[in-house]
């Protein structure tokens, strides 16, 4: 482990240099997805960073300014460690996210997810179930959409990132309509971008908002300026500590293409203070999480999400 600081962290600043992190805690899953940008699947493992590095690693980006924390993988529940993580982030006044398939999620994962300050994200692709089959590798359409269907029951917060071009004639837009349907109001888009499984790292292929005041860590420890460009690596965890290898991930972002106003692949968070919108576009947090739950985006400040009643006085800071 890095010789980092112990004990209770201090509250996250909010001008600090990382205001959002991808925790990378597994690299397992029940899919074979054929564009995943990891090259997960049921043979991928865990990694081999420890309970107490990723502890470590959350308070560590806790002190730096870190809001939110997106879990990923692989399918981050397979990790035997995502409730003590998720509650670990919680106790450091972050919030939470859970990008998963939603193939399966036991009781005791549904009560996680059902934590003030967690939210889900989920992927999509289509209405069609064998077209799904065929990109995921797995008949997983009517779980993922049951599982869906729940999350909006349990009044977990909800966004779907729905991925087109990975098909010929893929029935993209059927797919949101057939959301739509379901209940789910925060949907994204975005297209393929050939990162991952039998393709070449192609820095033309980013978002352009990687590593600006973000980072991932890999199963491994490796600091990257995001999960797609992975080829990109700043430096280990288990060696160095993260606020020594922030300025090397800001270094590497410059090398980039230009930030763009659309969202990034994963639909989270976008250069800092902004947000996906609706509309697929990087807004302030405020207007972005207004417009997501049918509010009037001058109920809150640029500072402030819309809270459940949608009326000025619920307003309150989007990451708590």
């Amino acid at each position: 482990m890095p010789a980092t600081a112990t004990g209770t962290a201090p509250a996250p600043v909010t001008d600090g240099p990382l205001r959002s992190l991808w925790a990378e805690i597994t690299g397992m899953c029940q899919l074979s997805c054929v564009h995943c940008y990891a090259g997960s699947g049921p043979d991928g493992t865990h990694g081999t960073m420890t309970p107490d590095a990723w502890e470590t690693v959350l308070t560590d980006a806790a002190a730096l300014g870190t809001r939110m924390v997106c879990f990923i993988g692989g399918e981050p529940s397979l990790s035997p460690l995502l409730p003590r993580l998720v509650r670990h982030a919680l106790s450091l006044g972050m919030e939470a996210e859970v990008f998963s398939n939603l193939v399966h999620v036991t009781p005791e994962l549904w009560n996680l997810y059902t934590t003030p300050g967690v939210r889900l994200a989920t992927s999509w692709y289509t209405n069609e179930r064998l077209e799904h089959k065929q990109i995921t590798g797995r008949d997983t359409h009517r779980q993922t959409l049951a599982n869906i269907e729940e999350a909006l029951h349990r009044n977990i917060p909800l966004r779907v990132g729905v991925i087109d071009g990975i098909l010929p004639g893929q029935h993209t837009e059927d797919g949101k309509e057939l959301l739509r349907a379901r209940g789910v109001t925060s949907i994204g888009s975005d297209h393929l971008r050939e990162f991952g499984r039998g393709t070449n790292p192609d820095p033309t292929q980013a978002c352009g908002n990687c590593g600006h005041h973000r980072a991932a860590i890999l199963p491994d420890g490796t600091v990257t300026p995001c999960p797609l460009t992975r080829w990109m690596q700043a430096g280990n965890i288990t060696s160095t500590p993260l606020a020594d290898i922030v300025g090397t991930v800001t270094q590497m972002a410059a090398t980039l293409p230009a930030q763009r106003a659309i969202c990034p692949p994963d639909g989270g968070l976008c250069e800092p203070d902004k947000q996906c919108a609706p509309d697929n576009l990087c807004k302030p947090t405020g207007q972005a999480q207004a417009a997501a739950r049918g509010c009037n985006p001058d109920d809150c400040n640029p500072d402030l999400g819309c809270g459940p009643l949608c009326t000025p006085n619920a307003c309150k800071p989007w990451f708590k």
